[in-house]
Parts: C-alpha cells; structure tokens; sequence
C-alpha cells in the first residue's frame, strides 16, 4: 500500500484563546458542593484537634460532635469532612446508618433533652406503651422530644426511660418528669469501693432485687483489684512463667465456649488465630443488643479488671498487637468507668500492654455480628461482609482478628487459674459449665442468673426467680432473646444451652431468657421483635430489608396467611447475608408450631 509522504509544512490551528484557557483553570480550581465555613471549622477543630486524622476515628469523632451539639448539623459534617479528608457523601452516609445521631438541616431545631422509652419487649410487658403514650404531655415541653428505642439492656429494670444519657430505671412519668425537671441527663460516675467474686456466686443470682437499685453500682477498682492478686496470672504468662499452650488447653478442656451466641469454642478460635502471621488484632463485643440481654452489663459495672485480664491474657498467648474494645452507646456508665480504669492500667501496668483502645457504638443492632462490628470500628456502616475470608483471617484493617464477647474473657482469670475443671464441674442434664443467663419478664425475681449449664426453664424460674409474679401462669418463653424463638410453657423440661435447642426451632445464643404469663399473648412477643427486626435491618440485603417489614405488616392480621408467611421466612433465611435476617423467622415459624390458636 502506498502512503502519501508527510507535508513538510504543518498549519497551527487555534484550539482557544489565552482567556479561554484561563477561565477553563478558574472553574476546574473552584470547589464543587457545599463549602465548610470558618465557624464550622473552628468548632469541629475545637473538638476533635488540628488534623490529620485518622480514617478509622470518624464514628468516634461524629459522637463528639453530637454529644456537644446534641445533634449532627449539616455545617458540622461538612467541615468534618473537610478535616478528615473524606468524601461528604461518606460522611453523610456513616451518620445516617446509626440511630443515635440525628441530622439536622440549616436552623431546623434540635431538642433539650430527648427522652428514649424502651420498646423491648420486657419494657413492653412492663407498660412501656403506656409511658409513651402519657409523657408528651405531661413533660408538657416543646424543646422535649420523646421517642421509642430498642431495648437498652436494663431489661430486669423495666419498664426503662433514658434522659439523654441517664437511666431512669422502674421508670414512671413522675420519675421521668422529675429527671427531665432537674436536668438529670448524665449517668453518675459509679463508686470504686465494692467487693465482688463471682465464683462465690456460682449457682446464685447476680442482681440486686427490688426498685431501689442504684443506677451506677459500686465496682472493684484497679487498686483493689491488684491488692487482691489481679494481674497476677497475666504478669506471669507475658513474663514466660506460664507457657501458651498449657493456657491454651486449660481453655480447651473447660469447655468454655463464645458466649456472645455463637457458641464456638474459646480454645480452638486462640489456637486458629495463634497460627496466622502477624501483626494480629483482637475485637472485644459489648455491643450486647440482644433484646433481653443484660449480663455483661451486669458484670462490667461491677467487675471491669475481670474481664481486662481476660482480654490481657488471651492477647499475650494469641500474639495480639492492638485491642479495640467495642461498647454499646447506651452504656454511658458503664463507658466512663471504663475510660477512667484503662487511664490507670495505662499509667501504672503490671507488665508492658498492647494497644487498647475503647469504642463507641451508635445504636445498631447488627454491629453485635462480628463483621459488622469490624466495620463500624473502622468508622464505617456497620454492615456484615460476606464470607469467606473469616475474620480470623482477614478481619479488622485486613489483619487475622481474635474476637470475643466480654463474658468469654470474663471466665479466663478464674478457669486458669482454679483449672478446667472448676468450670466443667457444673452442669445438669448432661450439660457442662455455666451460664449467665438474663432472665426477664413475668418472674418476681429478675436478673442475671449464674447457674448451671442445662438448668430447665422451669428449673431457672422455681429455683432463681421466685416463681412467677402473683396472679400470673406461666404461658410461654424466649430462650435466647428476639431472635432465639418462641417456646410454650408445656415445653418446660428443654436443657438451656447451646445445642439443645435447635430441634425445636430455637436457640440459646446469648441466654437471654424472657418469659410471659397466661396474661400475655405469643403473637404479640412475636409481632414486637419482627417491628424490632424491621427496625434494626441494616438494609444490605433485600430478603432482610423487605421480609421484616411485609412480614411484620402480615403478622398484625387476626389471622395469618401462613402461606405467605412461609415463602417469605424461607427467602430471609436462604438468601439473607448475615443472622439477622436468617433468624427473623423463628417467632414467626414457633408461632405457626406451638400457638396456632392464636393466628388461626
């Protein structure tokens, strides 16, 4: 093929003027969107310090805004994002994931004092309705904003208010009003001269009784803690005394297992991340959202450095390099405690600690599943990933992750120290180890039960509650929570542990155990969680997001379309990405099994 030769001559050809190329850089230069203004900037900075700041620091800088403001104003997130260096559709977005920030647009008003009534469903038995119905006008006050929540994890206490940051516990509207009145928005700094041993309190109740209980009780301070031989045990294993392998097995052999609800076994998750290259992480759950759910609560404001030692411990014979302990919001107390013991381990160790920082959740109950958690520590929607890779392998920042619930770690100190044995020694029916199971509901005696892995419900209620409250009969119960199922009263010999309760359509999880008398009806505990379930769906997923809410819609009909109700159980629970929606169906498949004269 024959090419024409190259002119030797080439023309100029005038693309744009010298001003066109000017004004081109002048509009590419100019910001788009919403720019931060000074004011902003100087109080965001005023609050969170001069930047750079760190990506993984955003929820936790989005709380401290909120908690000045008492709302997240729009100039606010602009400016945040400007500081942080982020986009301000993520920023935006992270806010509006969690429910206890509120966006508020230009000079719209924010409230005083917002007041949260739980709607859990032991609130809920309590007369939690009827508080919400009356203290709009009897706080009678425009700047008082009154809404419902989920559960808040004071279940043995209900029915529960919260006034801004204070709980108001057996709460009525004169002790909501008198809270509002007086300004009572923060929970009090608990005392640290208290004196506790759970092991003396092995097959006992944990809680106090009656409705004078104090809304900060006393706890073990650090000072006590190591006077009374805390540290001990972790000071020899980091200073090789104890070796990690017989630390290991002694854990194996206890039979100790996740006690957040899964159930897997504590000595095989440290052998597993043990054996991954490091650096390694380790994820502590006490975002404990369960509805019904209020142990490690219990526990933590009276007994911190219990558990400190625990995480210590397993981070010294996993190779953990940082700890990130994640603490529901609405656990101010028990936060502050927390924040002032670490300053003194921190100041004054026994040995020398890995990174441990304290986490603020923002009122999501997924952030209770693991992966979940992981991203909302790295300051994310708190929306649970798909697996594989498991986070004991990829985890939190990309690294192998050991996560625990704050009861698992509890037990370490004691089930080392006093061997396996000790804690394998209890049990009925076959069943070994203890647990702290929640009890809550129609009982006269609620609260935190340690008792023996196995225990019966109608064994936990005769032997640790009292019995049921006068005038009621026992009718039915939930042995592990909203999403643990429905069981009738007939069913009263079942083993409570993990594994006993699958054939029935149920499960332990987090032994949170709510019980309703002859007085209540099954159809309406079981149409309170699917609103719960509807409420707390982070949305990822269709199958969760839209079966909640049409099957909560079809619960409230006198008589149910099973069949509608069956396809949409069965597509939540094979299609959806996490537990939530794959447990939403249990109320209403138990329903369907144990109560159909209710729905019929």
């Amino acid at each position: 093929m024959n090419h024409p030769k190259p002119s030797g001559e080439v023309k100029a050809v005038a693309v744009a003027t010298a001003d066109d190329l000017r004004e081109t850089i002048r509009r590419k230069s100019k910001l788009k969107g919403r720019q931060a203004d000074d004011v902003s900037l100087s109080e965001v900075r005023q609050l969170i310090g001069e930047a750079p700041h760190r990506r993984d620091l955003l929820i936790e800088n989005l709380h401290k805004l909120n908690d000045e403001y008492r709302a997240l104003h729009d100039r606010h997130l602009v400016a945040l994002a400007k500081e942080m260096n982020l986009p301000m559709a993520e920023v935006y977005e992270v806010a509006t994931f969690y429910h206890h920030f509120e966006v508020v647009r230009g000079n719209d008003p924010v409230a005083d004092i917002t007041v949260r009534v739980c709607d859990g469903l032991s609130c809920e038995l309590a007369g939690a309705k009827n508080l919400l119905e009356k203290l709009p006008a009897i706080l009678g006050n425009p700047n008082v904003k009154v809404i419902a929540a989920p559960c808040v994890g004071r279940c043995e206490q209900a029915p529960v208010a919260v006034a801004h940051q204070y709980p108001v516990l057996f709460a009525t509207t004169d002790k909501v009003a008198a809270a509002v009145n007086n300004k009572m928005t923060t929970q009090p700094l608990a005392k640290d001269d208290a004196s506790f041993d759970p092991v003396a309190l092995a097959e006992k109740g944990i809680s106090p009784q009656g409705e004078n209980q104090a809304v900060s009780p006393s706890y073990v301070g650090y000072e006590a803690y190591r006077a009374k031989g805390g540290y001990a045990l972790a000071t020899d294993i980091a200073q090789g005394k104890l070796d990690g392998e017989s630390i290991i097995k002694a854990m194996e052999n206890s039979g100790l297992r996740g006690l957040g609800g899964a159930g897997f076994p504590a000595g095989r998750k440290w052998r597993i991340v043990k054996d991954q290259i490091a650096p390694k992480l380790m994820a502590v759950n006490i975002d404990e959202g369960e509805p019904g759910t209020f142990k490690d609560r219990t526990y933590l404001e009276r007994d911190p450095h219990r558990f400190l030692e625990g995480l210590l411990i397993a981070a010294n014979v996993v190779g953990i390099d940082a700890c990130y302990i994640y603490l529901r919001d609405e656990y101010h107390g028990c936060r502050e405690l927390l924040e002032k013991e670490l300053a003194k381990l921190k100041a004054n160790p026994p040995f020398k600690l890995p990174s441990i920082e304290l986490r603020r959740g923002a009122g999501a109950y997924i952030c209770g599943e693991e992966s979940a958690m992981i991203e909302s520590i790295e300051g994310k929607r708190g929306e649970p990933r798909m697996r594989p890779p498991y986070i004991a392998q990829v985890g939190l920042f990309g690294r192998p992750t050991l996560e625990h619930n704050f009861e698992t770690l509890y037990w370490v100190r004691d089930i080392v120290q006093r061997g396996p044995e000790w804690f394998s020694s209890y049990g009925r029916h076959d069943r070994k180890g203890l647990r702290s199971y929640s009890v809550s509901g129609r009982v006269k005696n609620p609260g935190v039960k340690l008792a023996p892995a196995g225990i019966t419900i109608q064994e936990l209620i005769d032997e640790y509650c009292g019995g049921m409250q006068d005038g009621h009969q026992f009718y039915g119960y939930l042995p592990g929570g909203a999403s643990g199922g429905i069981l009738p009263a007939t069913m009263n010999d079942i083993p409570l542990d993990f594994d006993t309760l699958q054939p029935y359509g149920c499960f332990i999880g987090s032994a949170a155990v709510m019980v309703f008398s002859d007085q209540d009806k099954a159809r309406d505990m079981a149409l309170n969680v699917m609103h719960f379930f509807e409420h707390e769906s982070c949305g990822q997923c269709t199958p969760c997001r839209v079966g909640t809410g049409k099957a909560a819609k079809l619960m409230q009909a006198k008589s149910w379309d099973q069949e509608t109700l069956e396809d949409l159980a069965t597509v939540m629970v094979d299609a959806s990405i996490c537990g939530l929606g794959q447990a939403a169906p249990n109320p209403i498949r138990c329903i369907h099994k144990y109560f159909p004269q209710e729905v019929a």
